[in-house]
C-alpha cells in the first residue's frame, strides 16, 4: 500500500481499519503518518491539551500478580501496614485539596487478600473482607471530607464491584496492556500475573460498559508485544466502545526498565516507537476520543508526543510521586504549560471526568455524585476556575478582568475563522457559536473585543438604560418550574415566603408612585395565578391606564398570553388584540430560559414549549408589538442550547423585526428548587457570563442591535466589565425587584438614575435615558427622575441621622 497515498488523503472523520493500520507496521518515513494524526487531533479537538490536577492514594502496593517490570506491587515487609489508614488517606487528599486538586486516584495492588493473610487479617481489623470493600469506604471518605472526585484503579471488577465502586467514584479505569497471550507464557512479562490475561481484562471493561462507567483503558508497549499486537489490543477497545461508548481515554504508556526486576534489562521503546503508537491510536479511534501520553515518562520529548497527536497528558501531581514510576518525577505544571505552548496548544485543566461525560451527569453519574460534579464544572463540563456566582456579592475573577483589560493576544484559528465570518456579516451556524462560547484566554477576550468593537460600530459609545418600576402583581403560581423561587402557593415548587395577589387599586396606586418617580414604563409579569383568567389581564391593563394614561405599559410574558387566550377559548392574536386595545404597548420576552425542548423537559415540564413561546412572539410582532428576548442560562444546559436559542431568537426576528433586545439572564441559584435538590449548576462561571453577551451581539447582529446586561444579576462590577463586550444598555432601574432576590440576589431592588449614569461614566460611555422602544425619554421625565431619586437620598440620610426612640 502507498502509505503517503493513504495518510495525506485521510479524511478526519474516518478510521483507519485493520488491514490499514497493519500496511502502517513497516512504515519508515512517520512525517506523513504524525501530520495526518496531528491533522485529525487539531480537526476534533481544537488547541487544547487537557490534563488532571492529582493526588496518588496508593491505598495498599500488595497484589496477588507478579508483572515483571512493576516495582508498585511488593510483598508484605516487615513492621509495614498492608494498607492505609482513614487517617493516612484523609491526609495525602487535604495535601492535595491544598495544592488545588480536584482528583483523587486510588492505586492498588488486584485482590492481594487472595494471597496474602496479612492482607485478610487487616482487612478484618478494618471491617471489611475484601480490598474492593475497603477501597469504596475510603473514596467515599474522601469525596466527603474533602470534596475530591475520586478515580479508582482497583484490578478486574465484577458487575457488583463495578456498581458499587460507581457510587463513590466519578471514573474508573484498567489498563489493557495487550492482548497478546504469548505475554502470559513463562518468559512472558505477565507469566503469573492471572489478572493479566486479555479475556478478563477485556471482560472488566465490558462490564464497566453495561455499569455505564466513565472508563479510562489503554495498552503498555514495549514489553515484548509486536506492532501488529498493539494494534488488535487498541481494535479490541475501539469494538468495545462502539458497543457502550464509554471509554474516556486511551493511554499509549511506553514501559520503562526498572532496576530491582526481572526485565531490569530489557530495553526501553524508542521515541519513534512511541509516537507511532500514538499516531496509530488516533487514526484507528473515532476523532473525538481523548488520546493520552504520560508526561513524566517521555522527559525531553514532550513537543513531539504533541506532536504525534495526544490531546491529553493524564492526570498530574503536584504533591505525590507517580507510585507506579517512582524513578520518573512528574513535570512542574509552569513547566509542562510552556512545553504545551511551545507545541502550539493551550494547557487546559478537566476533571477526572472528561467534560463529554460530564455533560450528561443522567447517564454517566452515579445520583450522589451528581451535585458535586455539577458544582465543579460549566457547560461545557470542563473545571470552574472560580467561585464567582450571579447575584451573589463575589469579587470579579482576576483572570477575566485581566483579560478584559490587556493588550490583544494571539487568537487560535478556529475562534479567528470564526470571528472572521462575523466581521463579515455571515450568518454564524451552530458549531460557530459553540467555538465561541469555547472561547479561553487569549481567544476570550478576542471574541469580547471583536463584539465590543461591532457595539461600538452600531451603537457608539452612548449607553442607555429606563427609568421603570417593577410591578410583580402576584406570586402565585400553578407552574413548577425548577429555576424559579419567586412563586408561592400549594402548587408551587418552593413554599418560602408569604404568597401574595395584589389588589387593583395597590396596582394602581404603585403606577401612579412610579409616574411621579419619572418612571416612563411599568414592567409587569406574575405567577399564573389558579384563579386567572384572560380577563385577569385585561383588568390589569384598565387599572394601569386609569391610573397613568400615558405610562408604557410592559407586560405579560408569552406564557401569561398563551394561558390567557386558553382561559377564554380565543386564539393567541384575538386576545393579544384585545389587550392591544386595553392598552397593552409591550411585552417582556420572558418566559424563554432556554429555546430548545430537550432542556425545558427538565427545567420546566409544564410550561409552554419552544415552538408556542416562539408563535406568541410571531402573533404579537405580526400586531405591531415590539418585544423583549432573553435567555436565562446557567443551569443543566450545555453551549449547543445557548447556541440554538440564539438561532432561533434570530431567525423569528429576521422574519418579523419585532425584537428591540435581547437580555441576557444568568441563573441565580441561591434559593432556586432545581438548585437545592442538587439538580443543576450554580449560574454560569463569569466568563460564560460575559461571553453570552458577547456572543450574542456577534450572532444577532444586524437584526438585534441593543444587547443589554443585568445589573440585578451581574452586579455593578459585572455590568461594567459586559460594557466592554457589546453590551450598550443596562436595562431598567426598577423600585422594585421581587424574582431576582426572591432566588437569593444581593445586588439590589433599584438603582437610581444617578448611580446608574456614574456607572456609565466610569466606563468611559455616555449615558442615556429611554424609554421602552429606545427613543428618547422625555425631559420632563427624566428632570423628575433625577428630582425624586436625590429628595429620596436625602430623606434616607436625614432618617439615618435622628435618633430612634425605643417604642
Amino acid at each position: 500500500m502507498n502509505h503517503a497515498a493513504l495518510l495525506n488523503d485521510f479524511a478526519p472523520e474516518r478510521r483507519l481499519n485493520r488491514e490499514e493500520a497493519l500496511n502502517l507496521v513497516e512504515i519508515n518515513d512517520l512525517q506523513p503518518l504524525l501530520s495526518a494524526a496531528r491533522h485529525r487531533r487539531d480537526w476534533a479537538h481544537g488547541d487544547q491539551v487537557s490534563y488532571s490536577r492529582k493526588v496518588f492514594i496508593p491505598l495498599t502496593q500488595l497484589c496477588r500478580d507478579v508483572c515483571h517490570y512493576c516495582t508498585f506491587a511488593h510483598p508484605p515487609r516487615k513492621g509495614q501496614r498492608a494498607f492505609l489508614t482513614r487517617d493516612e488517606v484523609l491526609a495525602i487528599a487535604e495535601a492535595g485539596k491544598k495544592a488545588g486538586c480536584k482528583e483523587a486516584l486510588f492505586t492498588l495492588g488486584d485482590k492481594p487478600e487472595l494471597r496474602y493473610r496479612v492482607a485478610r487479617e487487616e482487612l478484618k481489623a478494618l471491617g471489611h473482607e475484601t480490598t474492593i470493600s475497603y477501597l469504596a469506604e475510603m473514596a467515599s471518605v474522601v469525596l466527603k471530607e474533602t470534596g475530591l472526585l475520586p478515580h479508582i484503579n482497583p484490578g478486574l471488577l465484577t458487575s457488583e464491584d463495578l456498581a458499587a465502586l460507581r457510587s463513590v467514584s466519578i471514573s474508573q479505569g484498567i489498563m489493557l496492556e495487550s492482548v497478546s497471550k504469548r505475554l502470559c507464557e513463562k518468559g512472558g512479562a505477565h507469566h503469573g500475573s492471572p489478572d493479566k490475561a486479555p479475556a478478563a481484562r477485556l471482560d472488566t471493561i465490558r462490564r464497566a460498559g453495561e455499569k455505564k462507567v466513565p472508563f479510562t483503558t489503554g495498552i503498555l508497549i514495549g514489553i515484548g508485544e509486536t506492532r501488529a499486537e498493539r494494534i488488535d489490543s487498541l481494535l479490541a477497545l475501539r469494538d468495545l466502545n462502539d458497543e457502550f461508548g464509554h471509554i474516556q481515554e486511551i493511554i499509549i504508556q511506553n514501559f520503562r526498565p526498572k532496576a530491582g526486576t526481572r526485565m531490569a534489562d530489557i530495553e526501553a521503546p524508542a521515541l519513534e516507537d512511541h509516537l507511532w503508537t500514538i499516531a496509530v491510536a488516533r487514526l484507528l479511534f473515532e476523532p473525538a476520543m481523548n488520546i493520552q501520553a504520560p508526561p513524566n515518562l517521555s522527559p525531553g520529548a514532550l513537543e513531539q508526543i504533541v506532536h504525534a497527536g495526544i490531546n491529553d497528558w493524564g492526570g498530574v501531581s503536584p504533591v505525590t510521586p507517580d507510585h507506579v514510576n517512582p524513578e520518573a518525577p512528574w513535570p512542574q505544571l509552569v513547566e509542562l504549560s510552556d512545553v504545551t505552548s511551545m507545541a502550539g496548544k493551550d494547557l487546559v485543566e478537566r476533571l477526572a471526568i472528561y467534560p463529554s461525560f460530564a455533560r450528561k451527569p443522567l447517564e454517566w453519574v452515579d445520583a450522589d455524585l451528581r451535585f458535586p460534579l455539577y458544582n465543579r464544572i460549566d457547560a461545557e463540563g470542563w473545571p470552574r476556575s472560580d467561585d464567582w456566582c450571579p447575584g451573589r456579592s463575589d469579587p470579579i475573577p482576576a483572570t477575566e478582568a485581566f483579560l478584559l483589560s490587556a493588550a490583544p493576544n494571539s487568537v487560535g484559528g478556529r475562534v479567528r475563522a470564526v470571528l472572521d465570518k462575523a466581521a463579515e456579516g455571515t450568518m454564524l451556524t451552530e458549531n460557530d457559536i459553540v467555538t465561541l462560547f469555547r472561547a479561553r484566554g487569549g481567544d476570550f477576550a478576542a471574541v469580547c473585543r471583536a463584539a465590543d468593537a461591532l457595539r461600538r460600530r452600531v451603537n457608539g459609545d452612548t449607553v442607555s438604560y429606563v427609568v421603570c418600576r417593577n410591578i410583580n402583581y402576584t406570586n402565585i403560581c400553578y407552574f413548577k418550574c425548577q429555576f424559579c423561587a419567586f412563586s408561592k402557593g400549594k402548587l408551587s415548587e418552593n413554599l418560602r415566603g408569604r404568597p401574595y395577589d395584589l389588589d387593583m387599586s395597590e396596582v394602581a396606586a404603585r403606577v401612579r408612585g412610579a409616574w411621579e418617580r419619572g418612571a416612563t414604563e411599568v414592567c409587569m409579569q406574575g405567577g399564573i395565578h389558579p384563579s386567572y383568567t384572560g380577563a385577569k389581564y385585561l383588568e390589569i391593563c384598565q387599572a394601569v391606564k386609569e391610573a397613568v394614561p400615558n405610562m408604557h405599559m410592559h407586560a405579560f410574558s408569552p406564557l401569561e398570553v398563551w394561558q390567557g387566550a386558553k382561559t377564554l377559548g380565543m386564539s393567541v392574536s384575538d386576545f393579544l388584540a384585545q389587550l392591544k386595545a386595553a392598552g397593552l404597548s409591550t411585552l417582556p420576552g420572558t418566559a424563554a430560559e432556554i429555546l430548545d425542548d430537550e432542556v425545558r423537559a427538565t427545567l420546566c415540564a409544564d410550561k409552554i414549549n419552544t415552538q408556542e413561546w416562539l408563535d406568541v412572539m410571531r402573533a404579537a410582532h405580526k400586531l405591531g408589538f415590539r418585544t423583549t428576548a432573553t435567555i436565562m442560562f446557567g443551569h443543566i444546559e450545555g453551549y449547543e442550547h445557548w447556541a440554538r436559542h440564539l438561532i432561533r431568537v434570530r431567525d423569528l426576528q429576521m422574519e418579523t423585526g419585532g425584537f428591540t433586545e435581547f437580555v441576557p439572564l444568568p441563573f441565580v441559584h441561591m434559593e432556586a428548587p432545581i438548585y437545592l435538590k442538587r439538580r443543576s449548576r450554580p449560574g454560569p462561571t463569569f466568563r460564560e457570563a460575559i461571553l453570552m453577551h458577547a456572543v450574542a451581539r456577534l450572532t444577532l447582529h444586524p437584526h438585534i442591535t441593543n444587547i443589554q446586561a443585568s445589573w440585578v444579576k451581574l452586579g455593578q462590577e459585572g455590568v461594567r466589565h459586559c460594557l466592554n463586550a457589546g453590551v450598550n444598555d443596562l436595562g431598567g432601574t426598577l423600585m422594585d425587584e421581587s424574582i431576582s432576590r426572591s432566588a437569593g440576589a444581593s445586588h439590589g431592588q433599584e438603582m437610581t438614575p444617578q448611580h446608574m449614569e456614574a456607572i456609565i461614566r466610569k466606563a468611559g460611555r455616555q449615558p442615556r435615558m429611554r424609554n421602552t422602544v429606545y427613543g428618547d425619554a422625555p425631559a420632563v421625565s427624566r428632570e423628575r427622575a433625577f428630582a425624586a431619586a436625590a429628595a429620596r437620598t436625602a430623606s434616607e440620610s436625614t432618617s439615618a441621622r435622628e435618633p430612634v426612640c425605643a417604642g
